[in-house]
């Protein structure tokens, strides 16, 4: 081994492996794969993809539209027609998705990602007459279909109870079924009520995640007709509701894992809908819940958590939970729960740690309760007050509060949230004189506040100083912006009528305006300061 010119191929084919291990797949197989090299296309094939062929092709069609048409064509026609054989699972956008089948026979395929789902999709891949009906009808198992962006059109266009109707039917060997729209664009609700109990009869189901419009959809999908499922997601877009039917009430005994997540729900509904719904699930194992309840006169804490809920799960082992509490404040002399106060009712859940926020103004009350790490994707209408922690999976924020959010408090935000895509802000008062003073243009001891995926603001009711903290360049840092909702005088005032160089960077990369207020005069500076700006998405 003192030789000088020993190169990779020289080494033993246990070394190689362990080479070979560390290295991102996608480049393994786009470097290495096919350079007419016997030996090495045995070792990737045989040692590499056998096991981790799922991820390989994930993370390549998962990046889909960084790929370059040379590069995609390499992959269809030198390297997936070699491993074809060990694909377990895909992951595909629907430009590519037809060059990807037909490179290959897939015999082991069995689960299926599509992103940018569409009715062309449904009518040329999902039918008898289909040069994939093999794979899809009698192979695939587990099904995710993922709508991106343009819902509108897909609600004009697109027949949500035709398509689940026809998913069912032809997907003979369905175990996982999940159709929902890629954050933060929800895929139209399907109306479970409305389907035929026949078309839900699918005997080999146990996993299913959908986007329903209702609480009454859930008790529709739990009413009978889906005995064997044991995984259930739901995102539910409205809590309140009146159940007018009289559904299935027995228990759930063959459930283990239940996810619920959605808005406001009145204290009606969680009482008498959201409780007894959880009651039947006997052997649940894993449950997540997610939403806020208005209008009662005490907080969720630990204890009514555990006397409400738990103590009917025997078997639960693992219980995520983010839960919000608002409650009508009458009589400002009535003793105010503290933070810590909420903390030490939390001593019977012992699955994970609890953190909690408690917030007052003159006639509210809000107590979040929280199971860490926070793994929800939203978090709605915190204040000044938020635990020192970073929550990883947070893309949209919504602040509120009736004290000033200063620049350090933007600072702790751009901390705690670090992959923060869409952000809205309430807040009526003036940030201090003295902030105010540390943080003019020319004070270059004042840190930038840096949101470096941050796609979106609403400013929704605020003061003209939380305008100038993100739109001044010298204040935030919003590499990535393409979204501003924003009252127009305001945005007029802080862009000193569209000349202003401090905040132009800001608003370079603008697509979408949306304007809260009076029309704006289009003047030749308007759409200098916003380049990219059509005329189509300003209203």
């Amino acid at each position: 081994m003192n030789q000088s010119n020993i190169n990779l191929l020289d080494l033993p084919n246990e070394i190689l492996f362990i080479i070979l291990k560390k290295l991102d797949n996608i480049d393994v197989l786009y470097s290495l794969l096919g350079i007419d090299n016997q030996r090495l296309d045995t070792i990737i094939q045989e040692n590499i993809f056998t096991n981790t062929l799922n991820f390989v092709l994930t993370t390549l069609t998962d990046n889909i539209y960084s790929i370059t048409d040379p590069i995609l064509n390499r992959f269809c026609i030198n390297i997936l027609p070699k491993i074809h054989n060990n694909v377990k699972s895909l992951i595909l956008d629907s430009i590519s998705m037809e060059k990807i089948l037909l490179a290959g026979d897939y015999p082991n395929l069995t689960q299926v990602k599509i992103f940018n789902f569409n009715e062309k999709i449904l009518s040329r891949y999902f039918t008898d007459q289909s040069p994939f009906r093999r794979i899809f009808q009698e192979q695939i198992t587990d099904l995710i279909l993922i709508f991106e962006k343009n819902i509108n059109k897909i609600l004009e266009e697109f027949n949500t109870i035709n398509l689940y109707t026809y998913v069912f039917n032809f997907f003979i060997n369905l175990k996982y079924l999940s159709i929902t729209g890629l954050f933060p664009y929800p895929f139209p609700h399907l109306n479970c009520r409305q389907l035929p109990i026949t078309i839900c009869l699918c005997s080999t189901l146990y996993k299913l995640s959908l986007d329903v419009p209702s609480l009454v959809d859930c008790y529709a999908l739990l009413d009978g007709r889906l005995k064997q499922l044991t995984i259930l997601i739901l995102n539910i877009a409205m809590l309140n509701c009146r159940i007018s039917n009289i559904y299935n009430m027995d228990d759930l005994p063959n459930l283990k894992c239940f996810s619920l997540k959605g808005f406001n729900c009145f204290i009606d509904s969680y009482d008498n809908k959201i409780l007894p719904l959880l009651r039947r699930m006997l052997n649940l194992e894993e449950l997540t819940l997610y939403f806020t309840v208005v209008n009662r006169t005490t907080f969720i804490d630990g204890t009514s958590i555990y006397n409400e809920i738990l103590v009917y799960m025997p078997r639960l082992n693992k219980f995520n939970f983010g839960i919000c509490t608002e409650i009508i404040v009458i009589n400002n002399l009535i003793h105010r729960l503290s933070k810590d106060d909420i903390q030490r009712t939390f001593t019977n859940i012992i699955f994970q740690q609890v953190e909690c926020i408690v917030t007052y103004s003159c006639r509210r009350g809000k107590c979040y309760v929280f199971s860490l790490p926070f793994m929800f994707n939203d978090l709605d209408y915190i204040g000044n007050r938020f635990p020192t922690i970073i929550f990883t999976y947070v893309r949209s924020l919504k602040l509120e509060d009736e004290v000033p959010f200063e620049h350090e408090f933007f600072i702790r935000i751009a901390w705690s949230f670090p992959l923060l895509e869409k952000l809205s802000i309430m807040n009526l008062k003036r940030q201090s004189s003295i902030a105010k003073k540390l943080n003019c243009d020319d004070n270059q001891l004042y840190s930038i506040v840096k949101f470096p995926y941050l796609t979106s603001i609403f400013f929704c009711d605020v003061h003209n100083d939380y305008v100038e903290q993100f739109l001044n360049d010298t204040k935030t840092h919003l590499p990535c912006l393409t979204k501003l909702t924003i009252v127009c005088n305001q945005l007029q005032l802080m862009t000193e009528n569209f000349t202003r160089d401090r905040t132009r960077l800001n608003c370079i990369n603008v697509r979408q305006l949306l304007n809260l207020g009076e029309p704006i005069v289009h003047s030749e500076d308007f759409y200098v300061y916003f380049p990219l700006l059509k005329p189509s998405v300003f209203f």
